[in-house]
């Protein structure tokens, strides 16, 4: 069973990724533009996913989650915008 850390470190690869993609710093290849939204979608998914877990119990942690919810905020409106 992994820890709350556990999980909010693996998410961080998806905060990464999203914010990356809206500063233009990660390569998207050759992708459409629906390609990466579909992309971008996903992990705003994944990390969705993850805050609502229970077991672990990453709801309940009092850790600070500002990183993965504005990951979200900034993946949402980057689809919105493309």
């Amino acid at each position: 069973m992994q820890t709350v850390e556990q999980v909010l470190t693996a998410a961080t690869d998806s905060v990464t990724l999203i914010n990356n993609i809206n500063s233009g710093t990660h390569d998207v290849g050759n992708m459409t533009q629906e390609e990466i939204n579909d992309m971008v979608q996903r992990n705003v998914d994944h990390l969705e996913i993850i805050l609502a877990y229970t077991e672990p119990d990453v709801v309940g942690d009092s850790s600070d989650k500002s990183s993965y919810t504005d990951a979200i905020a900034t993946g949402k409106a980057y689809i919105a915008a493309n």
